[in-house]
């Protein structure tokens, strides 16, 4: 993949390694296999509290940045009076996560904006068809009068789109699609979709329902909200305004459907018979007709593992692209050891197909990490979120779309999780120049007639050296041409501490070449010796003219 530079000229500072953390939640997920008569119970439910959630959210949106915990109150007092206490503690608590991720997203937009502002103003003012100059910091030009017009049209419609934005941050409100925006637009494009009326509504009315509730401790199975007893017994807490629908005391509907965690089954089930909290949240695919319970906790996160003991033995290094992760192992010197592995996955499809691509991947890399007897893996510190964009890229399309469609965050985010499971730690190093070093330094001599490396394999290299504290280049630089070996290579290994790249060699004996005989060179390192009058020279001995004569 690309490295990360700064585009501009000269090299970055790069940044120390570090050992990613861990997870610090945990979700489980089964499948119910619910009756007509529980499905439409759960639907009513859904339904009826997703309407109240949606109101609540508007009015959090309303109020702004005048919230506040009497504001917070009131609203919990009116939800209460239609649902219940814990429903509305539960749509309350979700209606302010949803304003806070809905305000960082306004946020990042911002940025966005002002960075296609600034990236947009710096090629408008360079003359058209001018070159960039990366080591003056300045940008190319516009290679045609047409397309500085397109650009000077396109700046003014983001500067009103980011003085819109920057007027609803400033008071507070924000504009969430409850069901998803893309949902939402796909209304208008049912044709292109293949979808009916009826099924799109069906889809959206399941998207925006409301069956979720956070657990508590200290209540009986974690949870008196939504309760999943240690037999897999599934019963709700109904709002008021739907009671005469219960079948259990104090007002619950008990399910038929029997709850089984396969997936961290025992660690939920200690969790649950101590009475400590457990979220649960119910959902429908529409697509598949089925019904599912996700069941999610917190836990005390794992002491970070120092990153000289996650190194200890060696490292695998990664280097992720959009259709294979290629990896190597290297152990604690930065040798690379062993074959170079690809770990090939399919990112076309609909977004499970791709869960189940990237998830296949990381358990082949995961199975090839402890098969190697190493403890750590090595991977880049990537973040493609502001280099996507047709400014940062100019024409290029094909990359904007491949930047566009690698799923860093995700694919990260899974490897940190399903590593913890397994006691391997994850080193992050900073990603600037590793394919284009471990091209320059290692794609050419690792090559031979039985083995191809390629630049994926290279940049491997890189990385695991990059994490174990070796720099990337294998040797130092070889001496000048004045020198009496010409342009050998030098034999001493460089050490991660060394930063000098001229240094003498070690003084072998005997001669190093032909022209030089046994004994001379003895003050090669001294420079000194070298054309500085008052220092003894190589040879004590004075000269002497011999006897024969200058002419015959």
């Amino acid at each position: 993949m690309p490295d990360g530079g700064d585009g501009v000229g000269g090299l970055r500072e790069v940044a120390a390694p570090f050992v990613v953390p861990g997870p610090a939640g945990v979700a489980i997920r089964a499948r119910l296999r619910v009756s007509e008569t529980d499905a439409a119970v759960l639907n009513g439910v859904g339904v009826f509290l997703g309407g109240l959630a949606a109101g609540d959210l508007a009015a959090r949106s309303r109020q702004g940045l005048g919230h506040g915990s009497e504001t917070w109150a009131t609203r919990k007092r009116e939800l209460t009076g239609v649902s219940s206490a814990r429903w509305a503690g539960s749509i309350t608590k979700a209606t302010h996560d949803q304003w806070a991720l809905a305000r960082r997203g306004q946020a990042a937009e911002m940025a966005w904006l002002r960075g296609q502002i600034t990236r947009i103003e710096a090629r408008l003012a360079r003359p058209l068809g001018a070159k960039a100059d990366r080591r003056a910091g300045l940008a190319s030009g516009y290679g045609s009068r047409a397309e500085w017009h397109d650009k000077s049209r396109r700046m003014h419609a983001l500067r009103d789109r980011l003085a819109g934005v920057e007027a609803h941050w400033e008071a507070g409100r924000v504009h969430v699609a409850r069901g998803g925006k893309p949902l939402q637009r796909m209304r208008h494009h049912l044709d292109a979709a293949g979808l009916s009326q009826d099924a799109w509504r069906e889809r959206w009315r399941a998207a925006r329902m409301f069956l979720a509730a956070d657990g508590e401790s200290g209540k009986r199975f974690g949870n008196e909200t939504l309760r999943v007893t240690d037999t897999g017994q599934l019963s709700v807490k109904l709002p008021a305004a739907m009671a005469n629908l219960a079948n259990a005391p104090h007002g619950r509907y008990l399910l038929n459907a029997t709850v089984t965690f396969r997936h961290r089954g025992e660690e939920w089930l200690d969790r649950i018979a101590s009475d400590r909290a457990a979220a649960y949240r119910i959902h429908h695919d529409v697509l598949r007709g089925r019904w599912y319970v996700t069941a999610s906790w917190q836990r005390t996160p794992a002491s970070v593992l120092p990153l000289q003991a996650a190194l200890a033995r060696g490292v695998v290094a990664v280097d992720m692209n959009d259709d294979h992760l290629a990896a190597w192992r290297l152990d604690v010197d930065g040798n690379p050891v062993g074959e170079p592995r690809r770990f090939s996955y399919d990112l076309t499809g609909n977004s499970a197909h791709r869960d189940a691509q990237i998830r296949h991947a990381l358990s082949r890399l995961l199975h090839h990490t402890r098969t190697t007897g190493a403890a750590a893996i090595a991977i880049e510190d990537l973040d493609f979120t502001d280099g996507r964009c047709r400014e940062q890229h100019g024409r290029n399309k094909r990359f904007r779309r491949l930047v566009s469609r690698f799923p860093t965050a995700r694919l990260k985010a899974r490897l940190v999780a399903m590593a913890a499971e397994q006691d391997i730690a994850i080193v992050a190093v900073d990603p600037a120049y590793t394919s284009r070093w471990g091209a320059q330094h290692w794609q050419q001599p690792l090559t031979s007639n039985n083995r191809k490396v390629s630049r994926h394999d290279a940049a491997c290299i890189a990385i695991g050296r990059r994490a174990l504290g070796h720099p990337i280049r294998r040797r130092t630089a070889p001496p000048p041409h004045d020198r009496s070996d010409r342009t050998g290579h030098r034999t001493a290994q460089a050490r991660p501490d060394t930063r000098r790249r001229e240094e003498p060699r070690p003084r072998i004996p005997g001669p190093r070449t032909r022209s030089v005989p046994p004994g001379r060179g003895a003050n090669a390192g001294d420079q000194r010796a070298q054309h500085r009058s008052e220092h003894a020279a190589e040879q004590q001995q004075s000269w002497k003219q011999g006897s024969l004569p200058l002419s015959p």
